[in-house]
């Protein structure tokens, strides 16, 4: 037994649960990485001693495994969510009733402290779907577990994000930058920042009941993150604004693509600014002090630069 008990970490093998997993193991918990594919938790094993990160099967969207691996647990975390709706996961039935029905069984468990992450634009008002079913999910929780700390992030960003790591592969690829809503203000923030407080939350007293919005130390326009990635990477190509007309007719055609790589829902997203409410970042109470994405994104956009291309394969090749 690990001396500050079991955690239960849902979503723990994407991409903030990585970085959540490793900062419990190092605060002494023993870790469930709660997935529906358990194969993807077992790789994340290496981050603690032998034996403290477990992979168990858990579903969201299915009573059962939930009930199971809450059993016996001391704190629990989800972090899942997904950005649209597809085949197999609807925004609804994750983002909402997901969310809900761990709350549940966490409270049903007797699971001391809850922990879960939404967004920073959640709103019942929001624009697009997205942000309501974040804001409905919050609700849901809520009526389980009203001591929940629910954590609201701005974009997160990180070595293995779908965001600057994407717009370095379109500055790579095309002949263009192309840009959508381009005065839209962003206020990314450190996937690893964001892990810590998640921690803390989740392994500390006097956090629960409240929602805790976290953006980074820079807000930036999205022509002003073209422009960012266009230097890191050393591509000299022009940056194009699309039409919001142009934009969801292209959106209509990629969101049926595998990937979606732009859905009309995301377009909604853009159409309104992901920054703090006042001039704090979230980080204070915590006495952590947020990375700036200039202190981190270049370092992992260098395989994108000129030549980066034969890097990576020889890093292959080894």
């Amino acid at each position: 037994m690990y001396e500050n008990g079991t955690a239960v970490v849902f979503g723990g093998s994407g991409f903030v649960g990585r970085y959540v997993v490793q900062c419990l193991a190092q605060a002494g918990y023993m870790v469930r990485v709660a997935n529906r594919r358990p194969d993807q938790g077992a790789l994340l094993r290496s981050l603690g001693d032998v034996g403290q990160i477990a992979p168990f099967y858990a579903s969201v969207l299915d009573d059962y495994s939930v009930a199971s691996v809450m059993r016996d647990a001391d704190v629990a975390i989800n972090l899942v969510g997904v950005l649209s709706s597809t085949r197999g996961q609807r925004l609804e039935a994750v983002n909402v009733d997901g969310a809900g029905r761990v709350a549940r069984f966490a409270a049903e468990a007797g699971v001391g402290r809850y922990v879960h992450m939404s967004a920073l634009g959640a709103s019942a008002t929001a624009p697009s779907a997205y942000g309501r079913s974040r804001a409905a999910g919050e609700d849901a929780v809520r009526r389980h577990r009203p001591d929940a700390a629910i954590v609201r992030p701005s974009l997160i960003f990180g070595r293995e994000d779908h965001f600057f790591n994407r717009f370095a592969a379109l500055a790579r690829y095309l002949p263009v930058m192309p840009v959508y809503e381009p005065d839209t203000r962003i206020q990314p923030v450190y996937v690893g920042d964001v892990a810590q407080v998640i921690t803390r939350l989740a392994t500390q007293d006097g956090y629960g009941g409240r929602v805790w919005p976290l953006g980074g130390p820079d807000v930036m326009t999205m022509c002003q993150i073209a422009r960012f990635v266009l230097a890191e990477t050393r591509r000299s190509k022009p940056v194009l604004v699309v039409p919001r007309w142009l934009a969801r007719l292209q959106a209509g055609v990629l969101e049926r693509l595998p990937g979606a790589m732009l859905t009309r829902d995301q377009l909604l997203m853009l159409s309104r600014d992901n920054v703090m409410p006042g001039p704090e970042s979230g980080f204070e109470p915590f006495g952590i002090t947020p990375r700036s994405v200039a202190s981190c994104v270049p370092a992992y956009l260098d395989r994108f630069r000129p030549g980066g291309e034969r890097a990576e394969m020889a890093v292959d090749e080894l």
